[in-house]
């Protein structure tokens, strides 16, 4: 066989032997920190359009959430392991809900959170704004 076929040959094999190893590694996650409990802050938004993890939302309707930028890890947000099944359970005043991760915050800090407007009124009056509260990731039902 002459040199240049074994060549090709060989830089075929070395490619897709790396090909199968990125297959069989599956598809890239990073850690989603689940139930560390965060002392933070929760506001509300009411936007529509389309969320983060590429879903229609409606903040003014829907139970969701908004989470930080620091958390999420993909180049492309709607492959965030984020979106894979992941919410945030968050804790008021004795009060403890369970909302699915939809959304990015761009302007929350590591331990603010953004709900949806009738997930922050399951939690507080509208009218308060931004509560303290205590949130943690965790699987969704199913996920």
């Amino acid at each position: 066989m002459p040199r240049s076929n074994r060549i090709r040959r060989w830089a075929g094999s070395l490619l897709a032997a790396g090909s199968l190893t990125l297959l069989a590694a599956g598809p890239a996650s990073a850690d989603v920190p689940f139930d560390q409990p965060i002392d933070g802050t929760a506001t509300y938004y009411n936007d529509a359009g389309f969320g983060a993890c590429g879903t229609p939302i409606n903040a003014a309707t829907d139970l969701l959430v908004a989470v930080p930028t620091a958390y999420w890890t993909a180049a492309n947000p709607n492959s965030d392991p984020l979106c894979q099944g992941v919410s945030v359970q968050v804790t008021y005043n004795g009060t403890t809900i369970s909302v699915p991760v939809a959304d990015k915050c761009p302007t929350c800090d590591p331990a603010h959170i953004d709900l949806s407007a009738p997930a922050f009124q399951q939690l507080a009056d509208p009218a308060v704004g931004v509560v303290n509260v205590t949130w943690s990731f965790v699987q969704s039902n199913g996920g």
